[in-house]
């Protein structure tokens, strides 16, 4: 350096062409998520609520696309007031932002974490729908997509990457969602399903999944659209991080989807494709908040343990009562308390961060701080939505009356059906025999006898 030139502490980050287009790439995919979810929900129900099931998620592209716009990305991302809640006048209507201006400390355009971060929240409570399936009215449903958005998703959201948010602070390690999205919307289907109940003839009528094709489907979008999830959420490509994060997810969903599988096998004597598509959604979510702290190694570890708890998970409601029609609570809830406290354990403090789980010398420090940010997050989400259910079903009511619901609710609410056989051909229309008592059912509720 010539002398009498003085020098910079560090140079200010500059616009990445390459990590802005791979973050539009990876907001795309993440966009995908949505629409493969409604598959994978849309397959698991009974004919007559199929269109009903696509719905409830593709609505929340509309609903939470508006709200971000307007205020939610400054609720969530905005200046910090007390750890709790962001808001930044210029995020409004998203009208005060430069089109370089970069989000601090990276190289993409705020413009470009915005649209990314709006994926997130869209799909957060599409999550919850596959809880309430057959029985919720659809304009209750969408009003209550929007109070949930602004009263406990964007709230969390600051909480947990909001710049100031208190678990950001404390140290909270969530990749990309395990308790903002996973655990929020897990906790969130409980609180609504405790308001509203179970289904006319849960654990009485048989409840088969329509189309396995379509859950499969489903499951291979979400799959696929989970690379831009988890893989961006380091907001670019510089130093690796991003990278480790992508082979974590491939390796630790297909960990999970052995592990149930394997389960299924010994429980129930067959490995089935409902299995293999929720095993590896299972191990999607633990591995999402994990995945940028944990070697290889541990993403099998941190999918085996995921897919085995959520397999068993999903047959609680039967002995706690709880009808969960599409196991939101035993894959999304268990799956990301599974993940997120596993962090606690494997971490490496060689890839995200330099923070060190149990098994690499850490200590119970970072166990603690994860059991922390699980806590908080499924006490407010549960709470705050339980009172939402609670005020929509007294004043508006959320629930479809009985005759709709037996009927099925794609008539009444949506004026269609997914599918029309009025011209097809050759059959006598004829009804197939009813189950007889005591046969097997593999049902959207896995594998059980039906009562006689």
């Amino acid at each position: 350096m010539p002398a009498g030139i003085p020098t910079l502490a560090a140079e200010a980050p500059a616009l990445s062409s390459a990590n802005t287009g791979f973050m539009l790439i990876c907001s795309a995919l993440v966009m995908l998520m949505t629409p493969g979810l409604a598959f994978f929900y849309g397959g698991m129900v009974r004919v007559k609520s199929t269109l009903n099931m696509l719905m409830m998620s593709f609505v929340s592209l509309g609903i939470v696309t508006v709200l971000w716009v307007l205020y939610g990305f400054g609720l969530a991302f905005g200046t910090d007031t007390g750890g709790v809640i962001g808001w930044s006048a210029d995020y409004a209507g998203l009208s005060g932002i430069g089109l370089t201006e970069l989000w601090d400390g990276y190289t993409v355009p705020v413009y470009v974490f915005a649209v990314f971060q709006l994926m997130f929240a869209v799909i957060t409570p599409a999550l919850i729908s596959g809880a309430l399936a057959d029985r919720v009215k659809f304009s209750a449903w969408a009003l209550f997509i929007a109070l949930w958005a602004t009263v406990v998703y964007f709230p969390v959201a600051h909480w947990v990457w909001g710049p100031g948010g208190w678990l950001f602070e404390m140290g909270v390690i969530d990749f990309a969602g395990g308790t903002a999205v996973h655990i929020n919307a897990g906790a969130a289907a409980l609180g609504v399903i405790l308001v509203i109940g179970k289904r006319i003839g849960f654990k009485k009528d048989p409840m088969r999944p329509h189309s396995l094709p379509l859950v499969m489907l489903g499951a291979a979008l979400l799959w696929f659209g989970w690379f831009g999830f988890n893989a961006g959420s380091w907001l670019g490509n510089d130093d690796g991080v991003g990278a480790v994060m992508f082979v974590n997810t491939q390796v630790a969903t297909a960990s999970a989807m052995l592990a149930w599988l394997g389960y299924e096998k010994i429980r129930h004597g067959a490995c089935t494709t409902l299995g293999a598509a929720s095993g590896a959604v299972a191990g999607l979510v633990a591995i999402t908040p994990a995945g940028g702290a944990v070697s290889p190694l541990g993403a099998i570890a941190v999918g085996a343990i995921s897919g085995v708890l959520c397999a068993v998970a999903v047959g609680w409601k039967y002995k706690f009562g709880y009808d969960d029609s599409l196991d939101v609570i035993g894959v999304h809830l268990v799956g990301g308390i599974a993940g997120s406290l596993l962090v606690g354990f494997f971490a490496t403090g060689g890839v995200q961060s330099d923070a060190k789980g149990l098994f690499y010398g850490g200590g119970l420090d970072q166990l603690g701080k994860q059991a922390i940010g699980v806590a908080a997050v499924l006490a407010y989400s549960l709470a705050v939505s339980a009172v939402l259910a609670l005020i929509l079903d007294k004043t508006m009511g959320m629930r479809v009356d009985e005759e709709t619901e037996i009927a099925g609710i794609d008539q009444r609410e949506h004026a269609e059906t997914a599918y029309d056989f009025s011209g097809a051909g050759g059959g006598t229309g004829t009804r197939s025999a009813a189950p007889a008592p005591g046969d097997a059912l593999v049902t959207a509720d896995r594998t059980r006898k039906v009562d006689a």
